[in-house]
């Protein structure tokens, strides 16, 4: 997917590493400092992130656009709901 002129960069979250709970404890911290609107590239490697994180998401009031597997991470694509 082609990110528009409006979407703007994403803001990037490399979590790699980091085991249960600190990815989506810092998820959630990162999503509530976003603008509405905005995305969120988180990349984990703790495998109950594919639980956690998009749970984190849906408390904090984001959506996940795409979760895919790159360079031994999960990769998700998160956007903060607008309003």
């Amino acid at each position: 997917m082609v990110a528009s002129a409006m979407d703007g960069p994403a803001e990037t979250l490399d979590l790699r590493g980091l085991k249960c709970p600190l990815p989506a404890l810092l998820t959630e911290k990162a999503l509530r400092s976003l603008a509405p609107g905005a995305r969120l590239i988180v990349a984990c490697t703790d495998p109950l992130a594919a639980i956690d994180i998009p749970h984190a998401a849906a408390t904090c009031g984001a959506t996940v656009e795409a979760t895919e597997t790159r360079d031994g991470a999960l990769v998700f694509s998160l956007r903060r709901r607008a309003g």
